[in-house]
């Protein structure tokens, strides 16, 4: 369960992203207007945040821009505002993601989700021995006794995707989300591709393939 708070000023569209995260197991914290987000904000212990970027009182940006001297919680501009700038200008202020209206629930639901793993994952080492193997997640590298390892980001990223959700089964399209985002033209079968050249590059056996599934990583790697 997570404390989500959904800023939009329209209470019909407040309503409605409220109770489908509400049934998916969520606590949600509604504000109609960007005062009332930051006082919700500073009260309380929240996890991710909906905001809308046309609120009365204070702009969606401008909160954003307030949170952001004090929290890297992950925030979601949601707005019927399309063009280049105001996606851009967000992005600059550090936000997770944007999406805008009309929107899919269903969509929405998902991208949340995805950043409220990639938030619990974030303390997550850096870097992993695994066997005679270290990977440094965050220099992008792979060395073993012979040396640097030849290996691409891509791979390192669907590898820490899979260390992150040690002992559980992943689908490819869920590694593809993780990895590329929503709305990409990867195709699920490229994941194999990827999943082989993991295996031989860092001589692993221990990401297993699940059939009709996708894959699982079970191995205890050390810091």
């Amino acid at each position: 369960m997570a404390r989500i708070m959904i800023a939009e000023d329209n209470q019909g569209t407040n309503k409605a992203i409220c109770e489908y995260m509400k049934s998916a197991g969520h606590m949600l914290y509604p504000a109609m207007d960007g005062a009332e987000a930051l006082k919700i904000f500073r009260e309380q212990k929240i996890d991710l945040i909906i905001l809308d970027i046309m609120l009365p009182q204070i702009s969606g940006v401008a909160v954003l821009h307030e949170i952001r001297k004090s929290s890297n919680v992950p925030i979601i501009m949601l707005t019927a505002i399309d063009d280049e700038y105001t996606q851009s200008n967000s992005f600059d202020e550090l936000a997770d993601d944007y999406i805008t209206k009309p929107f899919s629930m269903l969509i929405l639901g998902k991208r949340i989700t995805a950043l409220l793993r990639r938030a619990t994952n974030k303390a997550t080492a850096s870097a992993v021995s695994l066997g005679s193997v270290t990977v440094d997640f965050a220099g992008y590298t792979a060395t073993d006794e012979n040396g640097k390892i030849d290996i691409t980001p891509k791979e390192l990223e669907i590898l820490k995707v899979l260390i992150d959700n040690k002992g559980l089964v992943l689908s490819r399209n869920q590694i593809i989300d993780d990895v590329w985002g929503y709305d990409c033209d990867v195709i699920d079968r490229t994941i194999d591709a990827y999943i082989r050249n993991i295996r031989k590059k860092l001589r692993l056996d221990c990401i297993t393939t699940v059939k009709g599934i996708g894959y699982k990583f079970e191995m205890e790697q050390t810091q």
